[in-house]
């Protein structure tokens, strides 16, 4: 397809060009263009919407043992594409080819865990729970489901919810994220080769509008999203209003804590993967470091040397360790973010602002940043800055370091760096956090887990992936029932 040529929306099984308004397409490390995104208007929601609506009574009454050989066969279609839709995320999203090899793996998990449907949606019963009186709890399908995607993840994060509705008998609409729109085409090309029911899983390009439109559809049981928590909140807010299931993963300031006693060349490439990987730019990023008694000066010395040699470039460029930021934007609001902290009273030890990177000097690119002796009441200590910047803090116990992290607004993830089991344990039982790691530096969880998040960094009950995902999408139903030959009565 041509980098002029407008993305279609899929629709009831058919490629369906939008009437709407485009956007462009950009690759942020060489500014080439990619594509046009529609901006798809709301009676092109409510086409795919009504899609899923028809095809839902169909789909549910197909046995899940059946569903989910659909599933085997995307997870084989996905292993023989990884390559190309690897290069598609590295090219619209700007993240490094191992990166997207990496995301795409995750996504794979998912599709294999949705394929245990026939036990993981099972019921249970009690038999005589008075005489001759049984009673059964089943699970049921919701109905039409849609998926709102960020930009940061656009292969991995529609598969903590696609694959677990589907088999669960739910039919989908998709809307990822119009900033990197070309990979969830390109998957749902692979889906098309399924020959899945037409209208069990649509596709639908767009902005603001086109998820309004999706929050506000009576037809639409359940929302999935992934975003910023004041998007979050806005999604999650509108759509229980509307009645509707709703869960909505938000941002975070993920903080790690860093003992004396930890493995310190060891926490140090740890914790510069989770800082500076995908360029700062995901949810379980660990964005401060709180250094305890005398961790600082070995800690602060070796993660600067990380940072400050770290290579940054295209990421399709052999040996690039770190990619672009998603657009200008974005890049200016962080470096922005940096000065803040610099104007609060941190010294910028590592400065990554305006780098020159050969051959690529118009890209979206910040290097790794480090800020020292952040103030842990100053308002950027409390900003997600969601880019490669790091922020030190020293304290001189680990309670003050937990008191720290729970006094925070967000509780996505916390991580702790130690030899000690007594202080791994204190930190697991006391930490505020949905997602903890001990001596891990980015606490993801696997697709047979949920992926946790609380306080703002989570709006709902259920989260996504593993039997969180299954219980999302299914209503359980409770049947009581008798079958005498004679009625039951007291003794």
């Amino acid at each position: 397809m041509s980098a002029a040529t407008p993305l279609l929306n899929y629709i009831n099984g058919t490629w369906c060009a939008s009437a709407a308004d485009c956007l462009p397409v950009i690759n942020p490390a060489t500014l080439d263009p990619l594509g046009q995104v529609p901006l798809s208007m709301a009676e092109e929601v409510d086409a795919a919407v009504q899609a899923g609506q028809a095809a839902f009574p169909g789909w549910r009454r197909i046995p899940p043992t059946d569903r989910v050989r659909y599933l085997f066969h995307l997870r084989q279609l996905l292993e023989q594409d990884r390559e190309a839709i690897a290069h598609i995320i590295t090219q619209e999203c700007g993240k490094t080819l191992a990166e997207s090899r990496g995301e795409l793996q995750r996504a794979i998990e998912n599709v294999e865990v949705a394929c245990g449907i026939p036990m993981l949606m099972q019921g249970y019963n009690s038999e005589d729970i008075a005489r001759g009186i049984d009673e059964t709890m089943i699970r049921q399908p919701l109905g039409v489901t849609a998926i709102i995607a960020p930009f940061n993840f656009p292969g991995m994060i529609p598969f903590w919810f696609l694959p677990y509705a589907i088999a669960c008998g739910n039919t989908c609409v998709i809307k990822p994220s119009e900033k990197v729109p070309l990979t969830m085409q390109r998957i749902m090309g692979l889906i098309h080769q399924l020959d899945l029911p037409p209208g069990v899983v649509n596709l639908v390009h767009g902005a603001k509008d086109a998820v309004d439109a999706l929050l506000d559809h009576p037809l639409v049981r359940a929302i999935s999203f992934v975003g910023s928590s004041p998007v979050a909140r806005y999604v999650y807010s509108r759509a229980a209003a509307a009645g509707k299931r709703a869960q909505c993963q938000g941002g975070a300031k993920n903080p790690v804590i860093v003992l004396p006693d930890a493995d310190m060349d060891m926490t140090t490439r740890i914790m510069a993967d989770s800082a500076f990987g995908c360029a700062g730019q995901r949810c379980l990023a660990a964005s401060i470091a709180i250094t305890v008694g005398q961790a600082k000066d070995h800690f602060t010395e070796a993660i600067a040397s990380v940072a400050e040699n770290r290579k940054v470039g295209y990421g399709l460029e052999e040996g690039v360790q770190m990619g672009t930021v998603i657009s200008a934007q974005s890049k200016l609001r962080i470096e922005a973010l940096i000065q803040q902290g610099a104007d609060e009273g941190a010294k910028i030890l590592i400065d990554g602002r305006r780098p020159q990177i050969p051959g690529y000097e118009q890209g979206h690119f910040i290097r790794p940043t480090i800020l020292q002796d952040l103030d842990p009441s100053s308002d950027l200590a409390r900003t997600e800055i969601f880019g490669p910047v790091l922020s030190l803090i020293h304290l001189d116990t680990i309670e003050e370091a937990i008191a720290l992290i729970n006094r925070g607004q967000y509780g996505n993830m916390a991580c702790l760096f130690t030899s000690s089991g007594a202080a791994a344990r204190q930190f697991r039982y006391e930490a505020e956090a949905g997602n903890i790691g001990i001596n891990i530096g980015v606490a993801a969880p696997m697709a047979f887990f949920p992926f946790s998040g609380w306080k703002d960094s989570f709006f709902g009950d259920l989260h996504g992936q593993g039997q969180h995902a299954v219980e999302f999408f299914t209503q359980t139903k409770v049947v009581i029932e008798r079958w005498p030959q004679e009625w039951s009565r007291r003794f």
